[in-house]
């Protein structure tokens, strides 16, 4: 018998998944994007899609990996609960990010919805099965990793010996790139749908240096803040900023 955690909606099964796959956005750049028609629709039938509210919880830090998730719609924020009970935001997770698939036992990180999200989700074993018998998609798993890994590297640097000014604009022409390669064009918009709280926990700054620093970078025509984001003025401004 199945059941649903906390903030999560099962949708229709077989005709819901089959509408979802059909309407996806991201598959291109997530990992059944690898798999021809037929071994796309077996894995269809592992699929069992779901849909959390914002701040609705995936999955917790060092809980057992059961699911592994790719993400449709939506955005996932990942975090690590440090000893001292603060918390460290590792990530945001985008359309077409992959989820839980782990050599541990358990998650390494929390996730929760950031957005009203939606998620493709297949059992761990069954998914993993089912890649070692199609080599594609084991490629494509090594391509997300080595993905990963890059902006793990990224993030280490970020946190490094970087100031605030170029922390923000390294992290803005980021997720603008991010955004770009789901949409297939450069928006000089810049979606931010995670609150200043988030960013600050992501580049390791306070709340208030964020909010001092974005203002400060409006004032000097560097972008625009507008409802949910920024627009970005002086793009070549922001890169020398963000590769000092």
């Amino acid at each position: 018998m199945n059941h649903l955690a906390a903030g999560e909606t099962r949708s229709h099964m077989s005709c819901e998944c089959a509408d979802l796959c059909r309407g996806c956005e991201s598959r291109a750049l997530s990992v059944c994007g690898s798999l021809e028609d037929d071994a796309f629709h077996g894995l269809q039938r592992l699929n069992h899609p779901i849909t959390f509210p914002a701040r609705g919880v995936l999955f917790n830090q060092e809980t057992p990996v059961r699911h592994v998730f790719t993400v449709v719609h939506g955005v996932v924020r990942l975090y690590k609960l440090l000893p001292d009970g603060r918390r460290q935001i590792v990530g945001f997770a985008l359309p077409g990010d992959f989820l839980g698939l782990a050599l541990a036992d358990g998650y390494g990180f929390c996730a929760d919805a950031v957005t009203p999200v939606t998620v493709c989700r297949f059992s761990r074993d069954n998914f993993a099965d089912y890649a070692d018998n199609h080599p594609q998609m084991l490629r494509r798993l090594h391509d997300m990793a080595t993905h990963e890994l890059a902006l793990a590297q990224q993030q280490m640097v970020l946190l490094g010996r970087r100031d605030a000014e170029e922390k923000i604009a390294s992290f803005l022409l980021s997720l603008q790139k991010r955004w770009a390669r789901i949409s297939g064009r450069v928006s000089v918009t810049i979606d931010l749908p995670m609150g200043r709280q988030d960013i600050a926990d992501f580049l390791g700054l306070t709340i208030e240096t964020v909010s001092r620093t974005l203002n400060r970078m409006a004032r000097d025509r560097l972008i625009v803040i507008v409802p949910d984001g920024v627009r970005v003025l002086e793009a070549d401004r922001l890169e020398a900023i963000a590769s000092a």
